[in-house]
């Protein structure tokens, strides 16, 4: 099989690259990446020269680009996404042009290769926020409530519009927290190891008692292998971990693991519509395809620290430039008011 993977540079795509190539020897992979702020080819490094990977620079809402990179493709798994909740606060523009028009782009240009399967990577974002019990379903109502997760909600519909007008073997998948290796540090896990393993504070939103299901990306990889291979045409699939945690829990465990103060945690303003709990309930691709996580949250964070604490090069060297601006303009004022109020 002949993948085309957008956003194959990012943190679960270029984690996904990595297991196709690595579990399926025929395989050949097309990765698909504008390289932007959270893009970076250093993720691919070992894969970027194997002759079964090819890599092209470009954005999935240029038509031109996509023709070129989606030729002799079998399937479609589109990760490619603006993610980050706050920056869709700060301007939705790019996730608006990025999530909603890119992904119609890949659509149309997949309609006209007879593509034979699309497989839209989506968030549990999209359902908006939990109360203190109960999980989402596939049947659950999209109820997103920040412009990122409106903008992936948008995106689902296109797909499955697709898939409904056009007849397009399409289907989508709806994760939970993703964390692991090659993440980029503004998301809560890596930001969080890497503030602390350099003795800066851990900017914690609000109270801190926000709730995650947290999903191992190697377990997220097998999913999406599982669901493009196996999933049926037209159906969405939900992909959890089973591990809610409180966001003060995760900061206290990875402080823990590095040996670390507690006091380096800093309770900052809270986000704007901030989410209060996320929950997934994945019995349908359980039961359906057999899939079920296979790493303990134990074992899957605390590798995940041993990673960013042994490859310190890879994450200074993405903390640094346009990164440090946008952690300025993000936490700075935030940080300075949690401080005058100890």
């Amino acid at each position: 099989m002949k993948l085309l993977i957008t956003g194959g540079a990012g943190f679960i795509g270029a984690n996904l690259v990595r297991h196709v190539l690595g579990t399926h020897p025929t395989d050949s992979v097309v990765t698909l990446d504008l390289l932007t702020y959270a893009g970076n080819l250093a993720n691919l490094e070992g894969v970027l020269d194997d002759p079964r990977h090819r890599f092209v620079r470009g954005d999935i809402a240029d038509a031109g680009v996509v023709a070129d990179a989606i030729t002799g493709v079998d399937a479609v798994i589109n990760l490619a996404a603006e993610t980050h909740v706050d920056r869709s606060i700060v301007d939705a523009t790019a996730f608006l042009r990025t999530n909603v028009v890119g992904t119609q782009v890949l659509l149309d240009a997949a309609r006209r290769g007879g593509v034979r399967r699309f497989v839209q990577v989506s968030t549990d974002e999209v359902y908006g926020s939990l109360g203190p019990t109960g999980q989402f379903t596939e049947e659950s109502p999209l109820l997103p409530n920040s412009p990122y997760a409106a903008s992936k909600c948008a995106a689902d519909c296109l797909v499955r519009a697709a898939h409904q007008t056009h007849g397009l073997d399409a289907v989508i998948t709806r994760c939970s927290n993703n964390y692991g290796p090659y993440q980029f540090p503004e998301k809560l896990t890596p930001l969080f190891i890497t503030n602390a393993l350099v003795d800066e504070p851990l900017p914690l939103y609000g109270d801190g008692r926000h709730v995650r299901d947290w999903l191992h990306v190697s377990d997220h990889c097998r999913a999406l292998d599982q669901v493009l291979r196996t999933g049926r045409a037209g159906e969405v699939y939900n992909i959890g971990g089973g591990n809610e945690r409180q966001n003060h829990d995760i900061a206290a465990i990875i402080l823990r693991a590095l040996e670390k103060p507690a006091t380096l945690v800093r309770h900052v303003e809270d986000r704007l519509g901030h989410d209060r709990r996320y929950a997934i309930d994945a019995t349908k691709i359980e039961a359906a395809l057999g899939w079920t996580p296979a790493l303990p949250f134990e074992d899957g964070i605390q590798q995940t620290i041993d990673w960013y604490r042994t490859h310190r090069a890879w994450w200074e060297a993405v903390k640094s430039g346009a990164y440090l601006d946008y952690y300025e303009a993000m936490y700075g004022d935030r940080l300075r008011a949690a401080k005058g109020g100890e």
